[in-house]
């Protein structure tokens, strides 16, 4: 078992080092507590740009920085690579990959997963894309199947190749058809002479009437029109039936044939085993107080994503956006200092700082309270925002100069296929859906 280095103070373990864990551990860093940062991974994903990631505009190691970097002479702070297998509520210890660990305060920044609602073959055959790893094999499919694309011999054969479908039409699923668009329009016929951009069809489609759903109309209409005008094909409510690798189907009959869907069309909380699930709401979301504590609990809190504080006035929790969760870190932080003291603590809310989306070179839209707006300066803006909030010096400067490089030359990123993206073998779809199996 993990003991803490100083037994005098409590121990706040931290498990997940995204956005709301950073904050959290950052302001804790001159409080009577000792902290162990808890993550399966050595690194901070900053998940705004992972689709440049996934469309070979960024390298990877551009969005990524060291957590033991970025608590470097944090005298009160550890951190291990680790996975979460489960929480023993009543003991006050973790199970994880590396043994158990005793903790005083628990705080879950877990963060969300791609949802599938269930559906094992949008599960199987489409690609997420909340990781790095999830990113890059979404990078090296498409490739693969522009090469194949290449070498195919009639138009009925080349078509699924170059059929490309984002389901799920909020920012991610935005951010990336407009990537496509911009890489048919500027970059196939550099990269790959034998293919017309005509035959290279980039998709949006949603079950809701309109794209970027909790942004503004206006927001909503000018990122419609200004994905139409890059060639995209819009199609709103409309029902993703079923996709067998191949075929795309639609309740309404229709059917695209495509190797290339990306699904972007919900997320889950990830909620370690040992969580009560009488406790879970909409999104497999934690149920929490106004100080962000674990219903049923006195010691156990969850912020950002996996968390949710039900009132009346957020029913539903408050959004699952960075902005949310380095709030509540930072509150957090105030009130698990005022509960190891012995003082009163304070509940947590949101400051709604505004939403941006970037469509692709110069469209961008704003909603920053009364002010929306779009075009180009609401492009530079966003531009400015995701520069500073990336995490190390370095970063910033090899994002700007990959920005630039891109914007000047019409042609920027690599889109290099480092290793082949395979799939893995499908499991019993039928028995997993639960549905009878045919012959």
């Amino acid at each position: 078992m993990d003991a803490p280095k100083n037994n005098k103070f409590p121990l706040v373990v931290i498990v997940g080092g995204g956005f709301g864990g950073i904050e959290l551990a950052k302001h804790l860093a001159k409080e009577p507590v000792e902290i162990l940062l808890l993550d399966k991974h050595n690194y901070h994903t900053f998940p705004p740009l992972l689709y440049q990631v996934a469309t070979g505009s960024l390298e990877c190691e551009s969005i990524a920085f060291s957590l033991r970097k970025n608590f470097e002479g944090q005298k009160n702070l550890r951190f291990r690579v680790a996975e979460v297998t489960g929480v023993n509520v009543e003991n006050n210890y973790l199970e994880t990959t590396i043994g158990e660990i005793a903790y005083d305060y628990l705080v879950l920044a877990t963060g969300s997963t791609t949802n599938f609602f269930g559906n094992k073959d949008f599960e199987h055959y489409t690609m997420p894309m909340k990781t790095i790893p999830e990113a890059l094999n979404l990078r090296y499919m498409f490739l693969q199947n522009l090469e194949q694309a290449v070498i195919a011999h009639t138009p009925e054969e080349r078509e699924p190749y170059l059929n490309f479908v984002m389901v799920g039409a909020g920012p991610t699923g935005v951010e990336l058809a407009g990537s496509f668009a911009e890489l048919r329009n500027y970059v196939l016929n550099k990269d790959y002479p034998e293919l017309k951009k005509e035959d290279m069809k980039v998709y949006l489609v949603d079950f809701l009437p309109k794209v970027l759903g909790p942004m503004s109309e206006q927001a909503s209409e000018k990122a419609k029109k200004y994905l139409e005008d890059m060639g995209v094909n819009v199609l709103l409510n409309v029902k993703v039936e079923s996709y067998d690798g191949t075929n795309l189907k639609f309740a309404d009959g229709r059917v695209i044939r495509t190797k290339n869907v990306v699904w972007s069309a919900g997320v889950a909380g990830i909620v370690p085993n040992g969580i009560s699930k009488d406790i879970l709401v909409r999104g497999n979301r934690i149920k929490t107080d106004e100080i962000n504590r674990v219903a049923g609990t006195s010691n156990i809190f969850a912020i950002g994503d996996v968390g949710a504080i039900i009132t009346e006035a957020t029913p539903n929790g408050y959004p699952g956006v960075a902005q949310v969760a380095i709030q509540q870190g930072k509150q957090l932080a105030k009130n698990l200092a005022s509960i190891v003291k012995g003082e009163s603590t304070e509940p947590f809310k949101y400051k709604d700082l505004g939403s941006m989306a970037t469509i692709g070179r110069n469209k961008a839209v704003a909603d920053l309270g009364k002010l929306k707006f779009g075009g180009f300066f609401a492009w530079l803006i966003w531009m400015f925002v995701h520069l500073i909030s990336l995490l190390g010096f370095r970063n910033k400067v090899v994002t700007f100069i990959n920005w630039l490089g891109s914007y000047v030359s019409y042609n920027g990123g690599t889109r290099l296929i480092i290793r082949r993206y395979v799939r893995e073998a499908l499991p019993d779809v039928a028995e997993a859906n639960q549905l009878p199996k045919t012959d």
